[in-house]
């Protein structure tokens, strides 16, 4: 797993927790934590196939 692939996973589960507990205390900031989570889920997954990618051998 490519690093930044990493560090958005670690954003996006610290930010559902935050989510999580922004919610549980009746904030609607969690919404903001939402919103950061789904960004950061996708930026997981953009690197996660951007570095499948790049070590895909070229054939032809």
């Amino acid at each position: 797993m490519p690093r930044l692939a990493l560090y958005a996973l670690i954003v996006c589960v610290l930010a559902v927790a935050a989510a999580v507990v922004s919610f549980w205390q009746g904030s609607l900031l969690g919404i903001v934590w939402v919103l950061i989570a789904g960004l950061s889920s996708n930026m997981t997954v953009y690197y996660v196939r951007k570095g499948r990618a790049g070590r895909r051998p070229v054939t032809g």
